[in-house]
């Protein structure tokens, strides 16, 4: 089992039910690949660098987990097919980028109990 980080951007002109039906359609696809889901984060709607698609704006994503290697083709060619998608990225994480992401949760936990 590779522990991976998948960022996307979603279309902004979908609704909050689309995009919500979307993160969930690709969340069932990994589990049912024997995908460990170790987070999930909504980044919300970012101002892109430059225009994809001549939008200036998208939904950004991240998913964070594990899976057998052979389960991220099959993921990348459904992100491919899905005109909901502009840009997607799935690397592979060491030891580092591991730790480096837990204490990333760990403060964001610590932000939102602070703004509750």
């Amino acid at each position: 089992m590779n522990h991976y980080e998948t960022v996307f951007i979603l279309n902004p002109v979908l609704s909050e039910d689309q995009i919500k039906e979307t993160v969930k359609k690709y969340e069932d696809f990994l589990v049912s690949k024997g995908a460990k889901m170790i987070s999930k984060e909504d980044w919300g709607l970012k101002k892109l660098a430059y225009p994809i698609q001549n939008k200036k704006s998208g939904f950004y994503h991240l998913f964070e987990f594990t899976v057998d290697g052979q389960a991220i083709e099959p993921l990348e060619v459904e992100f491919r097919r899905d005109e909901r998608f502009m840009r997607y990225l799935t690397v592979s994480l060491d030891k580092h980028a591991i730790s480096w992401a837990e204490r990333r949760r760990e403060k964001m936990k610590v932000k939102a109990k602070a703004k509750a």
